[in-house]
């Protein structure tokens, strides 16, 4: 009995170890579990971007020529032929147009047979100078003789002078009976047709140069001192990806009467030949120095009677409290000039909460 009594006391005791052997290794599972599924705290974020204190202007704009000539013949005439259509590129010298070079020649001819009729007055006007200075040397002839002979001469000099200006002119005038493109550019228009009588100086053929383009613009008052000193650049509606830089040639001195606007012409030294004249643009104007700084959401900011902060989140998760310099207030954000990077991501709500000992989790959204 006694032996049954002790061995009955052992077996109770060794299965109350078990069980509270096992009652604590459960529990010890039970806490790492829990430890591990914590879920860090989800916060909405807000990422960084540093941009110009004063925000750029936009205008739309046309790419034109810097310079469109309206080139017509130096003589009067009759038109014979058109030689060149709108659109079509034109190189320098060549032909444009012609005129009929009928009359021209006749003048032409008439000026060269003045020229020969003059060369012999004056041969014959020399050479009776000539006797007449031999004769006066040797005493058989008056002074009143010599010096009718020198007029004479002098009269058939300046007489072959003026032929031979009228032929050089007569030859100029010919010359002037075909109109040619004095640069590279394109036919803009065409305003004479053939068999047209045409006046000197007359508008013929309009050609836009190729050399330069500039953008076009309607710049409102507000904005003249910025067009004057500003950051330009062009953007084309073509190549929307593509920026070429601009500077102001030309503001208008006085504004539009209807629109209250400054015509601004921008030359454009990099545009090639993809861009067309008449192409549609859009002028970006900026300051040409101001302070960058980033907008972000009031409610990302941490102030505690202290300076303003910033909660920083990394990839991890971890979260760093960092002083910030505030610029100025707006309506639902706060305007950041430095102590934070480009790029970084902020807790944008709930700072009050935060410990920058614990982690976060991000989240697109928050729901409650």
């Amino acid at each position: 009995m006694l032996v049954r009594s002790i061995l009955s006391s052992y077996l109770r005791l060794l299965t109350g170890a078990l069980l509270a052997a096992s009652a604590i290794a459960l529990t010890g599972c039970q806490e790492s579990t829990a430890e591990k599924v914590v879920p860090g705290r989800p916060v909405l974020v807000a990422t960084v971007k540093y941009e110009a204190a004063s925000p750029e202007r936009s205008f739309v704009g046309t790419i034109k020529p810097r310079i469109e000539t309206d080139m017509g013949f130096r003589v009067p005439g009759k038109v014979a032929k058109r030689l060149v259509e709108v659109g079509q590129t034109v190189e320098l010298g060549q032909s444009l147009a012609l005129l009929d070079e009928v009359d021209l020649k006749l003048q032409a001819e008439q000026a060269q047979a003045e020229f020969s009729a003059a060369t012999g007055v004056q041969a014959q006007a020399s050479a009776a100078e000539q006797r007449a200075k031999d004769l006066r040397a040797k005493g058989w002839t008056t002074d009143a003789q010599m010096d009718s002979a020198r007029a004479a001469a002098d009269e058939a000099r300046a007489r072959l002078n003026r032929a031979e200006r009228q032929v050089e002119l007569t030859k100029n005038s010919l010359s002037y009976a075909t109109l040619v493109a004095d640069a590279r550019g394109v036919v803009t228009a065409t305003l004479i047709e053939p068999g047209q009588v045409v006046a000197a100086g007359q508008s013929a053929i309009r050609v836009a140069r190729f050399a330069e383009k500039e953008a076009v613009v309607a710049i409102p008052e507000t904005l003249v001192g910025r067009a004057k000193e500003g950051v330009a650049s062009v953007t084309l509606w073509s190549e929307p990806d593509k920026k070429y830089a601009a500077k102001l040639r030309e503001i208008a001195p006085s504004a539009d009467p209807a629109t209250r606007t400054y015509l601004a012409k921008f030359s454009l030294p990099g545009a090639g030949d993809n861009v067309s004249l008449g192409m549609t643009a859009t002028l970006t104007l900026a300051d040409p120095a101001t302070d960058r700084v980033a907008k972000l959401p009031l409610s990302a900011l941490y102030n505690q009677g202290g300076s303003a902060s910033l909660y920083v989140v990394d990839a991890a998760g971890n979260i760093a409290l960092k002083p910030v310099t505030v610029k100025a207030y707006e309506s639902g954000n706060v305007v950041i000039a430095d102590g934070v990077d480009e790029g970084a991501r902020v807790v944008a709500l709930g700072v009050q909460k935060l410990d920058p000992a614990q982690k976060v989790r991000v989240v697109s959204s928050l729901s409650f």
